[in-house]
């Protein structure tokens, strides 16, 4: 007899690390959409926020490919907290950590709801 799983999925762990991974690419995406504005409007310190901007995407791609390691989930909640403190180059770049932040909380409540 085969076990069935609480959650219906096949392979939870894989499901779970798919949404992750979903999420922090449309962050990225996100991040990387964010630059024309800021170079448009040239307000707060326009070259700090896109480098802050560039970094951001490039972590959040990165550890999409990482997703399967328990750290990753850590380092992404990480990034929302850093994309907050980044606002003090510009308001949007806070206004993405708080967005992708609450996302990522919402991933994390069925990470935990999957996984139990």
């Amino acid at each position: 007899m085969t076990e069935v799983k609480p959650s219906g999925l096949r392979n939870p762990e894989k499901a779970v690390r798919g949404l992750g991974a979903a999420a922090l690419s449309l962050e990225g995406i996100t991040l990387l959409l964010g630059i024309a504005p800021i170079r448009m409007l040239g307000t707060g310190h326009p070259t700090a926020a896109i480098i802050i901007l560039i970094v951001a995407a490039v972590v959040a791609f990165t550890l999409v490919g990482m997703m399967g390691r328990p750290w990753a989930w850590h380092a992404a909640g990480a990034l929302q907290l850093a994309l907050i403190v980044g606002g003090l180059a510009h308001w949007m770049i806070a206004a993405v950590g708080v967005t992708f932040g609450l996302a990522w909380l919402y991933v994390l409540k069925v990470r935990r709801q999957i996984l139990s």
